[in-house]
């Protein structure tokens, strides 16, 4: 269901809203208002209910304001007392923080009992491991301990022609035989021959050559050469070369001088100077290329036209490869990996390489690195930049978390100016597509310093900033300084600048563009609706149906098998971030129950009953209730399983 609404701009209310209501309190019509006692009571009825349940005349008692601005129960995970004794005073205070006490429950703990994959692949040849294998050989002991199928159709087999998990899918009944043989479907199959959905994928040569520390940085130890010689500390050596790149930035530069940073004319020739002799003792193979001699010059990098695109921004834990493709499939632009540790590429760890992966359907992508040193950053863009699939690679200077703050990185950088103009030009010298960097105002809450960064990033040779329009202490009990986001835009011309924070609706956009900001970007509000792309290039409200929600539920379960697996392990996996996503989506309330349009992000919604049962149940705050819609998409949950969120659905203040 979809309304075209094209009304003036609402005025911002700091005041009480339309139907009276306060501050910080979503402004629904009063029809659709219940008490907390009588919405959970319908869910768990099914919502077999009195029809005249959701109007607040029969639905008992009304909810006065301060009982609706309430905050959600607390999430937390029943601590054993007998554990509780063991762990001890010390390890207690180890846990303060925001949900650091849930589960961490691995998806292979729902499947112990799993099929050797030489039997799952229909390999000719037996196990390697004989009978120090530590998985089951016998099909019929484990078609015996297999959990129930999920559906009749297996989302793989329909799409690829054959599904790769055979025997331990979870949709097996539709590909399997009577003899319990893998099918394929030969012509669906040789359609996708030559086609690569996802790319950048960790091989496991390179891994090993992590691993062992054998990958060659030759860019990036001569960098590094120019900032540390002989203990000292940087030098006037690598700041006068990236002067005179600056001055003549399209000037052909010889590669051994421009990535040395040399200076013929520095006096000090032991501290800034590197000997060409040591430069010359680096063995290579093949003939001579000008990219061998000539270092790329900054106009004849990959050029990226950010201007007046839709930026999804890069979310951890939420923003993964199947979550971006709902959003490229309603209109975003730009799409970002989530966040990856420089230091965790560098060793070849798997878990953070599956951070870059990029899909086909994403024309715009680009990656996120976060680090604090130089040569660790410079390093880890060498190795980007010769083995991945991006278009530009952006630095994380603006995550506030504390294991990231306290290491210098993140939003430490922001204070660091020495070392960032380091990483920035280090990178910058190893990269052949756009720097960006992502920023927030400051650290402090009223202390900006973003203004006095970005006209040096502009000299140090960022191609774009986006500005999160919060300081690190302030996170998001405050609104987004937009009139400090249109500031720094102009301070950053000609340099394209996005504004970043709470944008929800077409309307928060429209008004953002109404500053001197190049483009959107989006975070929050793409995770609550992924829709808000399509909202904001048609310029509508859109009143989507709670069946038009669960269908983008199920393509994001179809997409999350096919990145994860179709099997218990990716099934569970699935649904874990599945679980994860929802406790940002139930914050969404229907443009229909709207006493006044559009929602604001930091408005939390009263208890109310929707326009249906599904529509009311996704409304739910209760981790029980998603897991509920869960189940409609992949079946019943382990016996042992437990979740809770790690990002709070409650942020509201």
């Amino acid at each position: 269901m979809e309304t075209d609404t094209t009304p003036n701009i609402p005025t911002e209310s700091h005041g009480h809203g339309m139907n009276g209501t306060d501050k910080g309190r979503a402004a629904i019509k009063t029809q659709f208002l219940t008490t907390k006692e009588k919405f959970h009571e319908i869910l768990d009825s099914g919502g077999k209910g009195p029809n005249d349940d959701k109007a607040s005349d029969d639905a008992g008692p009304k909810e006065t304001a301060e009982d609706s601005l309430e905050e959600p129960q607390e999430k937390k995970c029943k601590v054993d007392p007998a554990e509780q004794e063991r762990m001890g005073k010390q390890d207690s205070k180890r846990m303060r923080g925001q949900n650091k006490s849930r589960p961490h429950m691995k998806p292979t703990s729902y499947d112990n009992r799993r099929l050797c994959p030489s039997i799952i692949q229909e390999r000719e040849t037996k196990c390697v491991y004989g009978d120090k294998c530590k998985f089951i050989h016998d099909v019929a002991e484990y078609m015996a301990l297999k959990p129930a199928d999920v559906g009749e159709h297996c989302y793989l087999y329909d799409t690829f022609g054959k599904c790769h998990y055979g025997l331990s899918c979870r949709f097996a009944r539709a590909h399997i035989s009577a003899d319990l043989k893998n099918l394929a479907n030969e012509e669906r199959a040789k359609a996708m021959v030559g086609r690569t959905p996802v790319r950048n994928s960790l091989d496991k040569d390179l891994q090993w050559r992590l691993r062992k520390k054998v990958v060659p940085f030759t860019a990036s130890d001569a960098y590094m050469k120019t900032i540390f010689k002989g203990g000292h500390k940087a030098g006037e050596g690598w700041k006068k070369a990236a002067t005179a790149e600056n001055v003549d930035n399209c000037s052909a530069v010889v590669h051994s001088q421009c990535s040395e940073g040399e200076n013929p004319q520095t006096s000090d020739n032991q501290g800034t100077e590197v000997s060409q002799e040591n430069l010359a003792r680096v063995k290579t193979i093949g003939p001579l290329t000008d990219a061998d001699v000539i270092k790329l010059r900054q106009c004849e990098k990959k050029q990226v036209d950010f201007k007046d695109k839709l930026y999804l921004a890069p979310l951890t834990t939420c923003g993964n490869l199947p979550f971006r493709r709902i959003c490229k499939r309603f209109g975003a632009d730009i799409t970002c990996g989530e966040m990856a540790m420089c230091t965790n590429l560098l060793q070849g760890q798997s878990s953070e390489w599956a951070l870059l992966k990029r899909h086909e359907s994403e024309d715009l992508f680009g990656v996120q690195v976060e680090g604090c040193f130089p040569d660790t950053m410079t390093r880890c863009a060498e190795l980007l930049n010769n083995k991945i699939d991006v278009d530009f690679v952006d630095i994380n200077s603006g995550c506030p978390i504390d294991l990231v703050y306290k290491k210098g990185g993140g939003c430490g950088l922001m204070t660091r100016t020495n070392k960032f103009e380091q990483i920035i030009r280090g990178m910058n010298s190893v990269l052949d597509v756009p720097l960006t960097v992502k920023i927030r105002t400051g650290v402090q809450e009223k202390a900006n310093i973003a203004h006095k960064l970005i006209p040096e990033m502009k000299k140090w040779g960022v191609s774009m900033i986006t500005l999160h329009g919060r300081s690190r202490e302030q996170r998001y009990t405050k609104s987004a300084d937009w009139d400090y986001i249109n500031t720094c835009s102009q301070l950053a011309s000609p340099i394209p600048l996005f504004g970043n924070g709470d944008i929800l609706s077409y309307y928060d956009a429209m008004k953002a563009r109404e500053t001197d900001v190049s483009g959107v970007m989006l975070a929050r509000g793409a995770l609550i609706k992924p829709w808000v792309f399509t909202e904001i290039k048609e310029r509508r409200d859109w009143d989507i149906s709670s069946s038009e929600r669960l269908d983008v539920l199920r393509d994001f379960t179809h997409y999350g098998l096919e990145h994860w697996g179709s099997d218990t392990q990716g099934l569970e996996k699935t649904r874990n971030f599945l679980l994860e996503w929802l406790s940002f989506m139930c914050r969404y309330i229907p443009v229909g129950l709207l006493e006044r349009v559009p929602q604001k992000i930091n408005e939390r919604p009263p208890y109310y009953m929707g326009r249906d049962y599904l529509e009311s149940l996704m409304a739910s705050q209760h981790v029980g209730d998603w897991i509920k819609i869960s189940e409609m998409l992949l079946g019943p949950v382990p016996k042992n399983f437990n979740f809770l969120p790690k990002h709070k659905a409650n942020a509201y203040k």
